[in-house]
């Protein structure tokens, strides 16, 4: 699974994964991992990343699932 959303938001807002690590406190290893699809994203991750960087984003369209 892709964020496609999470990552095109991403770009429009210029949030690089490295801001995401930085906030979630994690690896930017890890965040990428989670955005290739490779491992998820847990609840309290993808909400922190939505207060955090896109609140004024609904969490079910950043966080949808796409090929």
């Amino acid at each position: 699974m892709m964020y496609k959303n999470l990552k095109a938001e991403m770009a429009r807002n210029s949030v690089r994964g490295k801001d995401i690590a930085k906030a979630l406190g994690t690896r930017q290893a890890t965040i990428s991992s989670r955005l290739t699809g490779k491992t998820e994203f847990s609840y309290k991750e993808a909400k922190r990343i939505k207060d955090t960087f896109f609140p004024n984003v609904e969490l079910e369209y950043l966080f949808e699932e796409g090929m």
